[in-house]
């Protein structure tokens, strides 16, 4: 099989790049070319810019299916398409969306891909937390509406795994390695959706093997957790003692998005039954939270972006009665 890879050395697409080498395929690569130089040196890379609207690589070339990880604005989409465009030039297109496509007041534990989405956003390029959904959704509809049932549409949810930029589940996992009482500003209780970015890579190449069109959740563990459990099986993997601590915080004190604490229960409760069904597999939490100890440490644990401090994290702690 021939696979264009629309952004395929960060997190995601490496890792169906990856996959997609795996299972045999000829892979070819688009994007600035500023990251991930040293990977897939084996590959043939196009050279564009999608913010720039340089998609002049594309317009020659033949290929079974296109994975799109990097279009995140309805122009991005749209060009890429054009400039793909002619007979037989593209078997199927598979975009990579996201769980954000989804109305907030729709959701209900166990929603599927049929869940009413946001109103799709065009008549802006900014992108921020209140535009991603939106434009996800613009994007959803340009591809079905020119592919067809030749249109893929996966939806991640929180993505975890080795190399991941977000830093939001290598939070826990390496404060849960450091032991000692941790600081929750939320509900252990809470339920927590997170899926090995190998399932969903793996998701992807099963989709194109199979010419599958519609849209799948990609959302995991397979077996339900909470949050509290989740940082429980970090600590366990790193073979570490720690007692959990609820803390109240005003939620106007947190860092935005705080790691994986969500106030709407329901958008980690997405049911998976579709993508499942389809050959998505299920890493255990705890091989997650085991390799992605083992790659933090072997970049030398740099400086995170979420998540509290340890100064910010005492100050909690210390205001904290013991129990």
């Amino acid at each position: 099989m021939r696979v264009l890879v629309l952004g395929g050395t960060a997190f995601i697409g490496r890792a169906i790049v990856e996959e997609l080498l795996r299972s045999g395929a000829d892979v070819t690569l688009f994007g600035r070319g500023k990251t991930g130089t040293g990977l897939f040196p084996q590959l043939t890379r196009l050279i564009g810019d999608r913010d720039s609207g340089d998609y002049e690589p594309l317009r020659h070339g033949t290929w079974d299916a296109v994975v799109d990880v990097s279009g995140y604005l309805p122009r991005h989409v749209a060009q890429s398409m054009r400039a793909l465009s002619g007979a037989g030039r593209v078997g199927r297109y598979l975009f990579i969306s996201s769980h954000a496509v989804y109305r907030q007041d729709g959701l209900a534990p166990g929603s599927d891909e049929d869940t009413p989405r946001r109103t799709p956003v065009r008549d802006t390029e900014v992108l921020d937390g209140s535009t991603y959904g939106a434009f996800k959704v613009a994007c959803e509809d340009d591809v079905l509406g020119r592919y067809g049932d030749r249109a893929t549409i996966v939806r991640a949810g929180k993505v975890a795994g080795p190399h991941d930029p977000s830093d939001t589940f290598t939070y826990w996992v390496r404060r849960a390695a450091r032991g000692g009482r941790i600081a929750l500003p939320a509900d252990p209780a809470q339920p927590v959706q997170v899926i090995d970015v190998r399932d969903l890579a793996r998701l992807v190449v099963r989709l194109l093997d199979d010419d599958r069109g519609g849209a799948f959740q990609a959302v995991g563990p397979a077996e339900p957790v909470t949050l509290g459990g989740l940082i429980e099986t970090c600590a366990r993997v790193a073979g570490s003692d720690i007692e959990i601590v609820p803390v109240d915080v005003d939620p106007a004190d947190l860092p935005p998005l705080f790691p994986l604490v969500r106030p709407n229960w329901a958008t980690q409760q997405r049911s998976s039954e579709r993508a499942r069904a389809a050959g998505m597999p299920a890493t255990p939490l705890h091989v997650t939270a085991a390799d992605v100890l083992s790659w933090d440490r072997e970049r030398g644990e740099p400086p995170l972006s979420k998540g509290f401090t340890p100064e910010q994290e005492q100050v909690l702690l210390d205001g904290h009665r013991r129990s």
